[in-house]
């Protein structure tokens, strides 16, 4: 029986890497944004119907890659499944320099999940030997295939194993990328991951050094003791949290790429005070790292409210952390007046922002039945537990 991930199937993947299949794969290539009837009609003149399929769907996922891996995916394989969870190249090589620039030499390190191999192709580039694994076969053929492609077959070596049974203590760095998919979809749940994170803790627990890659949303109390807990933002969306155990001291941080900043926990606590001028929206990756007062400070703010992480100022910083709008109404919420205001600016366009409010936002945008030429930002939170909005300026900060 041919062993299959999502679409794709190990047989033909195999049959892909053949001087054929990499024929069939560059005609493929060339189809793509075609009519999917006409793209395979047409291959279907020279190769079977599976060679076909294998060829138009490792084309398409080449295309939808782009955005990860820039044009290096034009040369990679990939599963459907494992497109979605691998890592985006910057963020990849921002980890990897991260671990190299800690260490002395040359790591080797064991990637005990490795997935499609987005993570060891960064590690491998920064100089790293990388001994993968990943249980399902053709997840791990595809990997393999991908250090070949791109170079990196002397430094990469991977193989179908269990994650449970690699020694991470032969190693000078353990990498685990824990799936977090099951049959039912995406889980947030770490019990769920596969390997299940009592695996995975004893994996790190045995590592000299390790870096576990997870959810941004973990739960605070699965971060082990003594972990530096790092949030990583790419372009203003929180892609992935990393928990790194054995290479420095333990604390939050948030990384913001591509611009490299990054903010480390200080205990600050912001305090709550009146709306001034200005409302900061702290980048997400801060938010997750619970540096919602690190974030104040720097802008000299405080909170609207002691549980939602809106900060208010009155003077106009620029800073990577926060995006900065100027205020020209606060109003409790009520749609009628919401909708009066409106109109009487003649405010035609809105972006609506919300956090601690159940409103629904299309719901709101439809109800408010806009007409005008002008734009605001709408924030929709509470102020000292009180429901309100807050109208802001559309045009951003000089």
């Amino acid at each position: 029986m041919a062993l299959t991930s999502g679409d794709v199937d190990l047989d033909a993947f195999r049959e892909l890497l053949t001087p054929r299949g990499q024929r069939a794969l560059a005609e493929a290539g060339e189809l793509v944004g075609a009519d999917p009837v006409v793209a395979a009609t047409k291959l279907r003149k020279t190769y079977d119907a599976v060679l076909t399929s294998a060829a138009l769907t490792q084309a398409g996922l080449r295309e939808r890659a782009r955005a990860k891996f820039g044009e290096d995916a034009a040369r990679m394989y990939f599963t459907p499944h494992g497109l979605e969870q691998s890592t985006r190249a910057e963020v990849a090589e921002h980890r990897a320099r991260r671990l190299t620039g800690s260490w002395p030499g040359t790591p080797s390190v064991v990637d005990a999940c490795c997935g499609i191999g987005g993570d060891f192709l960064a590690l491998a580039r920064a100089g790293c030997t990388v001994t993968a694994v990943d249980t399902d076969p053709l997840t791990a053929a595809v990997a393999g295939a991908n250090a070949e492609a791109l170079g990196l077959g002397d430094r990469v070596t991977v193989s179908v194993a269990d994650a449970a049974e690699i020694r991470p203590e032969e190693y000078d760095v353990l990498f685990a990328d824990p799936a977090r998919r099951t049959s039912r979809g995406r889980t947030f749940d770490p019990m769920a991951y596969s390997p299940p994170w009592p695996v995975v803790l004893d994996l790190v627990s045995r590592a000299s050094r390790a870096c576990v890659k997870v959810a941004p949303g973990i739960p605070y109390e699965f971060i082990p003791d003594g972990a530096d807990a790092e949030w990583v933002s790419y372009k203003g969306e929180v892609k992935e949290a990393a928990l790194w155990t054995g290479l420095q001291e333990a604390t939050r941080r948030a990384t913001l790429l591509p611009g490299g900043h990054t903010l480390t926990a200080t205990g600050v606590e912001a305090h709550v005070g009146p709306v001034g001028r200005y409302v900061y929206e702290p980048d997400g990756a801060a938010i997750r790292a619970h540096l919602v007062g690190e974030v104040a400070e720097i802008v000299g703010g405080r909170l609207l409210d002691p549980l939602i992480a809106y900060i208010t100022g009155d003077e106009p910083i620029d800073t990577p952390w926060a995006a900065r709008y100027e205020i020209s109404d606060v109003i409790p919420f009520s749609l009628k007046r919401l909708r009066a205001l409106l109109r009487e600016r003649q405010i035609g366009n809105v972006t609506i922002k919300k956090r601690g409010s159940a409103v629904d936002i299309e719901r709101l945008r439809s109800d408010l039945r806009l007409n005008g030429e002008k734009s605001a930002v709408i924030i929709l939170t509470r102020i000292i537990d009180k429901p309100s909005v807050i109208i802001c300026d559309a045009t951003p900060p000089a």
